[in-house]
């Protein structure tokens, strides 16, 4: 079973491989809950779940699931005549319902557990993660304390350029937001000392400062099942070696052998946070030393995949399918 968004290349890639080798697949997205994707569940006396899940085009019976890839579906779509406590009490109810009956399935291999992927998803919890599994992670600070992040700054700035403090600005979610109509994107910000002299929107929410890594080149890697697929990433504008994600048209890739520091310690890291799937972000420094910046459970690797031939799509119906190569 495929949940993921209505319009997803990387999603239609996989379901083509494994229709090609003959598994059957039901793809949908949660967005289509309830009024395109109808849940019929009942529990026996076994304790089981029985049912069917059903779509315009296709049904599943709940027994015959074996593998569900949680590929970042959309949220649930309600009827428009709704309140907004309406909508807020049923899209509780489909929470708990659609997926209270998927997590009970028993046997089912999850990529990755909704459960599992939440909790991943803080990026504190990374860091810590990260550092305990044996990664090297800049120092980073997450406040609301104008001062704490003027201090911070002080210890990290020495030896950088006047105007260039020695720390950046991340967002601690997803770095866009849609506002009148307009996309707009919040890209790692190499702190100024300008910036250092009006710190006053700090104190408005949580706020993670790390310290600069000057780096040669960054690396995705790509982790699935127990393979992993190390893509370098090599910056050739200004704005694309502070945010790779601000240039694309400036970047170059190739594929490498994960280094055994990296695959150890981030096969540890998946394994403290009961992940199958995750995209990683690297810094490489002059000293060529790995940086863990962050990871995300479903996180994009269809453009890696296209430009250096990494069998990604593979992997992931090997792995859904059961038959993962250790």
């Amino acid at each position: 079973m495929v949940l993921a968004q209505e319009t997803d290349a990387p999603a239609d890639a996989v379901v083509r491989e494994l229709t090609a080798r003959g598994m059957k697949v039901f793809r949908a997205d949660t967005s289509w809950f309830p009024r395109r994707l109808v849940l019929d569940a009942r529990i026996d006396a076994t304790g089981r779940w029985t049912g069917v899940l059903t779509t315009e085009h296709r049904q599943v019976d709940l027994e015959a699931i074996t593998a569900i890839w949680y590929r970042d579906p959309a949220a649930f779509r309600f009827p428009d005549a709704l309140t907004d406590v309406e909508r807020a009490y049923a899209h509780r109810e489909a929470r708990l319902g659609l997926g209270g009956v998927l997590a009970a399935l028993p046997g089912v291999s999850w990529v990755n557990n909704p459960n599992r992927a939440a909790d991943a998803m803080f990026k504190p919890v990374q860091l810590a993660a990260a550092a305990a599994c044996g990664l090297r992670v800049p120092a980073t600070l997450v406040t609301n304390d104008p001062t704490a992040v003027a201090r911070f700054a002080a210890v990290n700035t020495d030896g950088v350029a006047e105007d260039r403090a020695g720390i950046v600005c991340k967002s601690l979610g997803s770095n866009a937001v849609t506002e009148g109509g307009r996309l707009k994107v919040a890209y790692t910000h190499r702190l100024t000392s300008v910036d250092l002299a009006d710190l006053r929107s700090v104190a408005s929410t949580a706020t993670q400062v790390q310290c600069w890594v000057e780096k040669s080149h960054e690396a995705r890697v790509i982790v699935v099942g127990r393979r992993m697929f190390t893509i370098l990433i090599r910056a050739h504008s200004d704005s694309a070696r502070v945010d790779w994600r601000s240039d694309y048209g400036a970047l170059t890739y190739e594929l490498v052998d994960t280094p055994s520091d990296l695959e150890k310690g981030l096969r540890a890291y998946m394994d403290t946070l009961g992940l199958a799937y995750a995209a990683f972000d690297f810094a490489f420094d002059t000293d060529e030393r790995a940086w863990f910046l962050e990871s995300n459970g479903s996180g994009q690797y269809g453009w890696l995949e296209s430009r250096t031939g990494a069998p990604i799509t593979a992997a992931l119906a090997d792995l859904l399918a059961g038959s993962a190569c250790s």
